[in-house]
């Protein structure tokens, strides 16, 4: 309920606040980095066996490498390959949004259809978030041409944190359809 989500938001910037700019830098700079490490190791463990199932039902389908890798802008706006599963077709037109495609589910695989559906086409940015390249949370990273998107960015300030696995916009618009872009989403 909105009255429950005001209070929880008093209570966080409660605890926020007093600690001041410095302490947020702080925070976002070592404690951050350090969970995300932490977190990120372990999931790499967990999740190895996962890993080497997808991989193989990637390459029963379809040839090809198991990793897709797409330029995107990072912390800054420097750029740096974002990795995932494959769940497309080698063919595919590279470095164009799904949606702009002609005719998308043409290029998507059986296992990509899966894998997208359940995100877990996304699991190998864990790596990403060891290797201090993206974060668990933080914005979804541009795709390195999607200059309105990257411009928008800039005015929250949002290209000066590291990008993130998940963050506020997937969490909040995962029940939207492949064709609907809310017009505040950053």
């Amino acid at each position: 309920s909105s009255a429950a989500s005001d209070v929880y938001k008093r209570q966080i910037m409660s605890i926020v606040m007093p600690i001041g700019r410095k302490g947020r830098a702080l925070y976002r700079r070592y404690v951050k980095r350090l969970l995300d490490i932490i977190l990120s190791a372990a999931g790499t463990v967990v999740l190895s066996p996962l890993f080497l199932i997808i991989a193989a039902a990637i390459k029963i389908e379809d040839p090809g490498p198991v990793f897709f890798r797409q330029k995107r802008i990072g912390i800054h706006k420097t750029t740096f390959n974002i990795m995932k599963f494959r769940s497309m077709r080698v063919d595919t037109p590279r470095d164009m949004p799904t949606h702009l495609l002609s005719d998308p589910q043409r290029w998507i695989t059986k296992i990509g259809g899966f894998l997208r559906k359940t995100s877990l086409d996304e699991l190998p940015q864990i790596l990403q978030i060891l290797s201090g390249k993206m974060s668990i949370v933080g914005p979804r990273p541009a795709l390195w041409n999607q200059y309105d998107l990257i411009a928008e960015r800039d005015k929250y300030g949002a290209n000066d944190v590291t990008p993130g696995l998940t963050g506020w916009a997937p969490v909040s618009y995962t029940h939207l359809r492949a064709h609907e872009t809310p017009e505040h989403l950053v």
